[in-house]
């Protein structure tokens, strides 16, 4: 069994499992698991009884805290597996109740667990963990708020309802940092604190204010910056990776095909060549229809 890697706020991994008895020590994280084939038959007790199921491609599966999950496998499957340490999580779960959050009110460890939110940012967040690498902070950190939001929701605990926007200066004073600190892995929780809020709040009130998750806004200034390097300046496409927060330029490259649809080189010879003049098909025809 593969070992989950580990990163500041999550931990993941892949792995293919034949059939037959599965066990995991108690640690002291909620997991999610994810059914990459579906067709598994199983059964299994995850923190809330046992159960029997057959699972659908992409069924979430939580595991609770605390708690040596077991399991029968009748069929070979392959799952990857996300994991929140609830020493860095249980703050952030209370501010979202205004309480003392626990898992044991949940009615979520008998079946698969996952609402198209959930399968959403479960998506997103391994697509994005594959166009760049390790997950960043703010991805992990943000992907997680949304999830672990979501759950609660669909197990019918209650959130702090959302409170609005972010203050104008607040607003203001995160969009500056995240441009002074472009080429850095910045976290959530610094953006939060910048803002003076939790990270759970934030989160929310920073898409309202401005449209898009934090994640999304730091990628487009990446790219914004990436777009001026190339086009105005000859430094190598590694130094402008670097220079805009990706390790690579092959990790740039990946990301910068998604949102421009070609790869750095061929957009800086884009911009530097001169542009041909395009003629219409309707002009096309007038000038053929006067020879």
């Amino acid at each position: 069994m593969a070992v989950p890697r580990q990163t500041p706020s999550s931990a993941g991994g892949y792995w293919l499992q034949p059939p037959g008895d599965m066990s995991i020590p108690a640690v002291p994280d909620f997991v999610l698991f994810e059914d990459l084939l579906g067709g598994t038959r199983f059964g299994a007790n995850h923190g809330g009884g046992h159960f029997l199921d057959t699972t659908a491609k992409g069924g979430v599966y939580p595991v609770a805290p605390n708690f040596a999950l077991s399991s029968k496998v009748a069929t070979p499957h392959h799952v990857r597996s996300f994991a929140f340490p609830m020493a860095q999580w249980q703050s952030v779960l209370d501010e979202a109740i205004y309480g003392s959050f626990s898992f044991d009110g949940l009615d979520i460890f008998r079946a698969p667990h996952a609402t198209p939110t959930i399968r959403s940012a479960l998506r997103k967040l391994w697509s994005l963990s594959a166009d760049e690498g390790a997950p960043s902070r703010l991805l992990a950190r943000a992907a997680g708020c949304e999830i672990l939001a979501e759950l609660c929701r669909s197990a019918g605990s209650p959130l702090v309802p959302a409170r609005g926007g972010l203050a104008p200066w607040a607003e203001r004073r995160c969009l500056e940092l995240l441009r002074a600190r472009l080429s850095e892995d910045i976290s959530l929780d610094e953006l939060a604190a910048e803002a003076r809020l939790s990270p759970f709040h934030f989160a929310r009130m920073f898409k309202q204010s401005v449209g898009v998750p934090p994640r999304v806004y730091l990628t487009r200034l990446r790219m914004e910056r990436a777009c001026e390097l190339l086009a105005q300046t000859d430094l190598p496409v590694t130094e402008i990776a670097q220079e805009v927060g990706y390790s690579s330029n092959q990790v740039l490259a990946r990301v910068f095909i998604k949102h421009q649809r070609m790869t750095p080189s061929d957009y800086r010879r884009g911009v530097r060549d001169p542009v041909r003049p395009k003629i219409s098909h309707r002009a096309r025809s007038a000038l053929e229809g006067r020879q």
